[in-house]
């Protein structure tokens, strides 16, 4: 017998700023006809646009809904870290209730899915992890989460991190394997990788590698993590996170590029700055996927940050010095098809078929959104409104 089928219609809506249309969705996808019970939504003529991929953020370091942290200053990672365990170890709440406000935060701007990096060390065992994997699961109706284990103090650096690194692995607290600067933070180059990618093969996971290493020490980094993707034949599961070196290559950079891209490794960028913004045209060109992420949000490192993936597409257009329709808009499509395949899910195209994953806005066209990012009148996942206002329903 065959169940019955779900059916809403969001009427008076703009698909990618079009002309209006009702939007049949049935369990789930958009659809050419309503079966079954119906179910109205009125849009009001506001404009749907695909929902957003956060491909890198850090929820398990936030401060989000805390009491004012004043920072410190700090010289490097090393002392950022200690200051990740300060926050840690003080906060008067977990680390799943403070993810999961950012996260359910996340999903009311308009974001369906995120790459979640979660701390592991030997002052945190597997705690931060398992916290950030209690608020994905409370949080699974609305929002797919890919949870990297990362090793943020370094692994030779921080004895006991390997066998941490496996147990997130065997457990199944994990979905990805990451690392960080192998050689200008770890300073084991060859030990980092082979234990990474070692572990990456054993248990058939993905790959998500920090590299804030730039010049010589991040070349030989990106050609070290190049190789190991060839000789495990792992294209399409292995992310390096900033690579902020590949911003500045100049000769050589379609080589590089090229290597990336015939690898099938992803890169994933903040847009923190005009000199350190990865060029995503020119990736694409070559074939490389470039997700777009948040990073920190209120954490020991910044007090900056949102998790509004809107905002951070805004970013990446302004970053890149972005002025033509066709940039604006490409930025937005960035973070959310890009995105969207970084974490291996479908596109929305608003086509039969696709995947009713859309939030609905106020405006114009795709371009003038990018630039006065109105609020989220709707967000809506898999054809059911989880956000209005602002807030999660």
């Amino acid at each position: 017998m065959t169940g019955q089928r779900n059916t809403t219609i969001f009427r008076n809506v703009r698909p990618m700023g079009g002309e209006p249309i009702d939007l049949t969705v049935v369990d789930g996808v958009v659809a050419t006809e309503a079966r079954g019970p119906v179910e109205e939504v009125d849009c009001g003529g506001g404009v749907a646009l695909p929902t957003l991929v956060d491909a890198h953020i850090h929820p398990d370091k936030t401060t989000w809904g805390e009491p004012w942290y004043s920072r410190r200053a700090a010289r490097g990672i090393a002392e950022l870290g200690e200051q990740d365990a300060e926050v840690f170890r003080n906060m008067p709440t977990p680390v799943s209730v403070r993810s999961g406000r950012l996260m359910g935060h996340a999903v009311t701007r308009g974001t369906r899915a995120m790459r979640a990096h979660a701390d592991i060390a030997p002052a945190y065992g597997l705690e931060g992890l398992l916290g950030v994997g209690e608020a994905a699961a409370s949080l699974s109706h609305a929002l797919d989460v890919r949870i990297v284990a990362f090793p943020q103090h370094g692994v030779r650096r921080a004895p006991g991190t390997d066998a941490l690194m496996e147990e997130a692995l065997r457990t199944g607290a994990a979905d990805l394997i990451g690392g960080i600067d192998p050689e200008g933070f770890d300073e084991d180059l060859d030990g980092q990788l082979d234990l990474v990618f070692g572990l990456a093969d054993r248990y058939r996971v993905g790959v998500d590698i920090h590299l804030h290493d730039r010049g010589p020490v991040g070349s030989r980094s990106l050609w070290a993590i190049i190789e190991r993707t060839r000789a495990l034949d792992m294209g399409g599961s292995v992310t390096v996170s900033h690579a902020f070196g590949v911003a500045e290559v100049d000769e050589g950079f379609d080589a590089l590029a090229s290597a990336l891209g015939e690898a099938g490794i992803a890169l994933t960028t903040i847009a923190p700055d005009p000199a350190r913004v990865l060029p995503v045209a020119r990736l694409r060109e070559h074939g490389v996927r470039v997700g777009v992420g948040s990073d920190g949000v209120r954490d020991a490192w910044s007090p900056f940050g949102d998790a509004d993936m809107l905002h951070r597409a805004h970013r990446l257009a302004t970053t890149l010095r972005a002025r033509l329709d066709e940039q604006l808009s490409d930025a937005f499509l960035t973070a959310a098809n890009d995105g969207a395949a970084l974490v291996d899910l479908p596109e929305v195209d608003f086509t039969p078929g696709s995947p009713a994953d859309f939030l609905v806005v106020d405006g114009e066209c795709l371009p003038q959104i990018v630039v006065d990012l109105p609020p989220r009148r709707l967000v809506v996942r898999a054809g059911r409104v989880v956000a209005r206002d602002g807030v999660l329903v």
